[in-house]
C-alpha cells in the first residue's frame, strides 16, 4: 500500500505504523485522538484537536489553531481543492444548464441570472470542504511536509 493515502479510523494505525492518537505527548504535542477527516471538513475545525476554527474568512486558513496552538502556516493544499471543485461542480452546472434550456427554453438572460447565483455559493462551500479535508489529510499523513 505504498504511495497511497489511507484514512484510518480512531484506534487503527495509519500506514506509517504509528498510533493515530492517544500516544504520550511530547513537549508541545496534542495527546488526544485525531478527529475524523469528514468531521474536520464539514465543521471547518483544526485537524489535530477538532475544536479550533480552521478558517479566518471564507477560504483563508488560520496561521495557528487558537485551541491547541497547531501551526497551520505550513499547510500545502495547493491546487487540489480548486481542481476537485471544478471536476464536481462543472458537470453538475452543465447538466443543470442543459436541463433548464431543453425543459423550459428560457431566454438567455435567465441563464445569466440563474447560474452565477447557483455556482458561486456552491463553489465556496465545496472549496471550504475540500481545503479543510486536504489540510486534515496532510496533517494526518504528511506532517513532516507541514514542518511538524
Amino acid at each position: 500500500m505504498s504511495g497511497v493515502l489511507a484514512l484510518s479510523s480512531p484506534g487503527e494505525h495509519p500506514p506509517n505504523g504509528k498510533p493515530a492518537g492517544g500516544e504520550p505527548a511530547a513537549a508541545g504535542e496534542f495527546a488526544g485522538p485525531l478527529p475524523p477527516v469528514w468531521r474536520v471538513a464539514l465543521q471547518g475545525r483544526c485537524p489535530r484537536c477538532g475544536k479550533g476554527h480552521l478558517f479566518t474568512g471564507l477560504l483563508t486558513i488560520r496561521p495557528r489553531c487558537a485551541v491547541c496552538d497547531l501551526d497551520l502556516s505550513g499547510n500545502d493544499a495547493g491546487d487540489g481543492a480548486p481542481v476537485a471543485v471544478m471536476f464536481i461542480l462543472g458537470p453538475i452546472l452543465v447538466i443543470g444548464a442543459f436541463w433548464v434550456e431543453f425543459r423550459f427554453n428560457p431566454p438567455l438572460w435567465v441563464h445569466a441570472v440563474i447560474w452565477p447565483v447557483v455556482a458561486l455559493p456552491l463553489a465556496v462551500v465545496l472549496m471550504r470542504l475540500a481545503k479543510a479535508a486536504l489540510v486534515a489529510l496532510q496533517y494526518r499523513n504528511r506532517r513532516a511536509e507541514m514542518g511538524l
